[in-house]
Order: structure tokens, then C-alpha cells, then sequence
């Protein structure tokens, strides 16, 4: 399979703390993969993102998409990157497709592809239907496709995605995971963040837990909760983690 995605080392120190937010992170995420990486709130998750994502510069380390140096091919590199944020980033006074269409211009489509890319992704996320409706008066979940479409307008071989069915309705929550599995059978890697854990079990080949900044499992959910001696992964999880609550 072809290797997509590989970070080595990456490391991240904010300016004024002492603590790293990540260590040593390494990840190699080939073609058709879905990584799943999880950890309690202020693990490093978002911060780990943010670097394979060239959004935030890592104190040290090397990311390679493509087989592309991050660093001094950024511009390419973001292209060859889709990212689904946590939060709704979509304009609530336009339609679901002037969203689309304002996005894949930012994106660089251009011509006859823009609008044809537009339908696709809203037929891919079945709001086809609804595409001349203001996102403002979509639901939540409506929303979340949405933003999943627009990391999809150029194509990206990689996607991460960051808590992508918070705060949804079961529907489409399970489109949104269908949808996910669909794009990895056919080729795209996948970073996958995510509070739950039934989740991972259903869509991710390897999991990657961090707490602390640091990586303290690594495998497939199987070979971990096997492994723990665990009867699925959220109780994997709580015993690596502990059961304390995180701000």
C-alpha cells in the first residue's frame, strides 16, 4: 500500500510552558487506512492535528506527505490534505452549495470542475436535496456532512478529522461513518479523533492513545483490548487513562 502520510518525532512546545503538549509522535498512515487517535481532554489530539495538518509548526520532528518534506512544500502538501474541524465552519446566511462553491474556490477549482465537484459532494453526503437551503436553518447533523463535504470538494488522498459527529443525531452519525469507510475502500487515508469508543471499534484499523502529550498504546483495537485484558475499548481505555476527570 502506498504510504501516504509519515510524521517521525513530531514534537510540540508552546512558547511560556515547560511541559511538551506532544512527544516524539510517529505515525505512518498508508493508502485505504483509518487511524484512529485518542485521548482524555489536553491529551494532544488537537495539537497533533494542527502539525500533520502543517496548520502549527512543530518544535521538532519531520511530517512527509506524499513522500513531500512538509516544510518547504507546504503549499502542496495542504493540497493533498482535507480537514474536518470540530467545530461548524460553514457560512449560516449562504446555501449548503454556495458554501461548497465559495470553499472550492478557495480550494483553486476553477471552470467546469467547481460545480461539478459541488454536486458531488452533495449528493456524497446526501444533501443533494437540500443544497438551496441556508445552512442557518440546517440541523446539527446536516451540518456535520456539510462540513465533511467541504473537506472533500479537491479530492484529498488524506482527511483527518476531528471529532467529526459530535453532538449528532444517530442517522447521521451512521452516514457519516458509512460515508468514512466508503472513501477509505477507496484509497483515502484517514486521521480519525473521536470521544467514542464504539466508533473506533466500528471504523479503525489502528488506534493510537495519547495522554499526556505522549503515546502510551498503539495497535489495532482487537490486539489492545486483548492485550489489557479489557472487554472492549472504552474500558481499555479508562484503565490506561484512569478514570479521574480532565478539565
Amino acid at each position: 500500500m502506498d504510504k501516504l502520510l509519515i510524521a517521525r518525532g513530531l514534537s510540540k512546545v508552546y512558547p511560556g510552558l515547560t511541559r511538551p503538549a506532544v512527544v516524539g509522535l510517529d505515525i505512518t498512515l498508508s493508502s485505504g487506512q483509518i487511524l484512529g487517535l485518542l485521548g482524555p481532554n489536553g491529551a494532544g489530539k488537537t495539537t497533533s492535528l494542527a502539525m500533520l495538518s502543517t496548520r502549527l509548526q512543530p518544535t521538532s520532528g519531520e511530517l512527509r506527505i506524499e513522500k513531500m518534506a512538509a516544510r518547504p512544500h507546504k503549499r502542496l502538501v495542504r493540497q493533498r490534505i482535507g480537514y474536518v474541524p470540530q467545530d461548524i465552519a460553514l457560512y449560516g446566511d449562504l446555501t449548503g452549495r454556495e458554501n461548497l462553491l465559495f470553499f472550492g474556490s478557495l480550494y483553486g477549482l476553477t471552470g467546469e470542475r467547481l460545480p461539478k465537484r459541488v454536486e458531488q459532494c452533495l449528493d456524497f453526503v446526501l444533501l443533494g436535496k437540500v443544497g438551496e437551503q441556508q445552512v442557518g436553518t440546517y440541523s446539527g447533523g446536516m451540518k456535520r456532512r456539510l462540513n465533511l463535504a467541504v473537506a472533500l470538494l479537491a479530492e484529498p488522498p488524506i482527511l483527518l478529522l476531528d471529532e467529526p459527529t459530535v453532538g449528532i443525531d444517530a442517522q447521521s452519525r451512521s452516514l457519516i461513518l458509512e460515508s468514512l469507510a466508503t472513501l477509505a475502500a477507496r484509497g483515502n487515508a484517514l486521521v480519525y479523533t473521536t470521544h467514542y469508543m464504539e466508533e473506533v471499534e466500528q471504523l479503525c484499523d489502528t488506534v493510537i492513545i495519547l495522554d499526556g502529550g505522549e503515546v502510551i498504546a498503539r495497535g489495532t483495537p482487537a490486539e489492545l483490548v486483548a492485550r489489557e485484558a479489557c472487554a472492549n475499548l472504552g474500558d481499555l481505555f479508562l484503565k490506561l487513562t484512569g478514570k479521574s476527570l480532565r478539565e
